[in-house]
């Protein structure tokens, strides 16, 4: 039977990036993140190869640096002692044992303490020396979330592990892909699945939310391989990420970027922009009434990306109107150059900045959860 790892993110849960994003909870000392590079615990790091990021060019990923909660006295580091599990961890943790799974929970308030699990999913030491998932092991993890930036702060922390430097790409990797496959993770959802036009990943993927069905899926269902966004920002991507944002008013502002897929160029800076749209998934499909992404599919190998240009376009009666032209294209790897100031933007629901040129990349199948 298996041991089972039910891993929480501790402290301000609900909050976008959460604990363990790059920061740390309750008091603990927060990791920067403004490296872009990737680290394992033998000393490994991790950086794209020339043609999928631009080197200099990382920002610091606000999900992961700036989102950390910090401790006041007698504050958050009070509360955290007395954090207990919530309801759907404790049933889950119940339906694993009555099928005979040896299980632990535990909530990381930092990265240390989410490395501290994952080391558990360590296979034998490699001839090259490399960091590697073990594909027999014995260990199955169990991520607790209470929205997508929490999943994501932990497949991070994978990425970090386990992918090898350039320099030291072992031959068995595939040549499509900078990391092996990462080992597959159940997904718990704690909160009830929202209405409304965006829908969590869960959700979108049709993962189970009861507790006993995600024990089940754990035990007896097989991995489901899905799609990887890395950046050269350091972080990844599970569902996609959303550029631009809105007055008080709710109303769109221009800015301008240079956008790319692949050798395709949307938009080369020079016109003004509304929003654009770097899917992996569905969670960013639509805006408002407009839809952006018409098959994003977390399984084809593929980035989906859409830009909205507002066009001035007159009538036969030589009236102006403004019509919104949305432009579409799918590859490997996209990249953003904001032309002036800082673009907002949403990152599986985590808000950020983006001031220098972003690039993301696809790795396909790379990750991968339970799924019945």
């Amino acid at each position: 039977m298996y041991d089972v790892v039910l891993l929480t993110l501790g402290s301000e849960r609900d909050a976008p990036g959460g604990c363990g994003s790059g920061g740390a909870c309750c008091g603990g000392a927060a990791e920067t993140a403004t490296d872009p590079t990737s680290q394992t615990d033998n000393g490994q790091t991790d950086t794209s190869s020339t043609s999928q990021t631009e080197t200099g060019q990382a920002d610091t990923d606000q999900a992961d640096a700036s989102q950390a909660p910090r401790a006041e006295a007698g504050g958050d580091t009070e509360r955290c002692a007395t954090e207990r599990p919530r309801v759907p961890v404790l049933a889950c943790a119940d339906a694993l044992n009555a099928r005979g799974a040896r299980v632990e929970m535990v909530t990381a308030r930092s990265d240390a303490e989410i490395d501290a699990v994952l080391a558990r999913l360590d296979g034998p030491v490699r001839p090259d020396g490399l960091t590697w998932p073990d594909p027999d092991g014995k260990t199955r993890l169990v991520v607790a979330t209470a929205n997508d930036g929490q999943l994501r702060a932990v497949l991070r922390r994978l990425v970090r592990r386990y992918a090898p430097a350039p320099s030291k790409r072992p031959a068995d990797l595939p040549g499509n892909r900078t990391l092996p496959d990462l080992p597959p993770v159940g997904v718990l959802p704690l909160d009830p699945a929202r209405g409304g036009t965006h829908r969590d990943l869960a959700a979108q993927l049709g993962l189970p939310r009861d507790p006993a069905v995600v024990a089940a899926a754990v035990l007896d269902g097989t991995p489901r391989r899905l799609d990887l966004l890395r950046n050269d920002g350091g972080s990844v991507t599970l569902d996609g990420a959303l550029l631009g944002a809105a007055d008080d008013a709710g109303r769109p502002l221009h800015w301008r970027a240079r956008v790319e897929v692949d050798d395709a160029i949307l938009t080369d800076g020079d016109e003004p922009l509304l929003a654009c749209a770097v899917a992996n998934a569905g969670g960013y499909a639509t805006l408002d009434d407009v839809t952006l992404l018409t098959a994003p599919d977390p399984a084809d190998g593929q980035v989906e990306v859409a830009v909205a240009v507002p066009v001035v376009v007159r009538s036969a009666f030589g009236r102006k109107r403004v019509r919104l032209e949305v432009r579409r294209a799918r590859g490997r790897a996209v990249s953003v150059l904001p032309r002036e100031g800082k673009v907002p933007y949403l990152d599986d629901g985590v808000e950020g900045e983006l001031t220098r040129k972003r690039s993301w990349w696809v790795e396909p199948g790379a990750w991968a959860v339970w799924s019945i």
